[in-house]
C-alpha cells in the first residue's frame, strides 16, 4: 500500500483536472495594423483575415469553411503578438 505523502501528494495522478487556470479575453486591443511598423507584405496577406472576422458570411456563401486559427511562427521578439493584437483591433473581435 502506498502512503499518502509521495513525492506528487496524494493522489497526483488525478489533481490534473482541478486546474485554477482562468482565461483572459481583451475585447478592445487598441492595437491597429499603423501601429506594427515593417512587415507590409504581412499586413496585405492578414486584410483578408480580418475582412473574413468582419464578414464571415460572404466567403461561407461561395463554399469557404471557417478556419480554426492562424498560425504564426517565428522567433521570440519578432512581433508575432502584436500582429494578432492588430488583427483583432482592426476586425473588432476580442483577443
Amino acid at each position: 500500500q502506498r502512503s499518502g505523502n509521495s513525492a506528487g501528494g496524494t493522489n497526483s495522478a488525478m489533481s490534473f483536472s482541478k486546474s485554477k487556470t482562468q482565461v483572459q479575453i481583451e475585447t478592445n486591443t487598441g492595437v491597429v495594423f499603423d501601429d506594427v511598423a515593417g512587415v507590409e507584405e504581412a499586413k496585405e496577406e492578414f486584410q483578408e483575415v480580418v475582412t473574413f472576422l468582419k464578414r464571415p458570411e460572404s466567403f461561407t456563401a461561395v463554399g469557404a469553411s471557417i478556419p480554426k486559427g492562424v498560425l504564426l511562427v517565428g522567433p521570440p521578439g519578432t512581433g508575432k503578438t502584436l500582429l494578432a493584437k492588430a488583427i483583432a483591433g482592426e476586425a473588432g473581435v476580442p483577443f
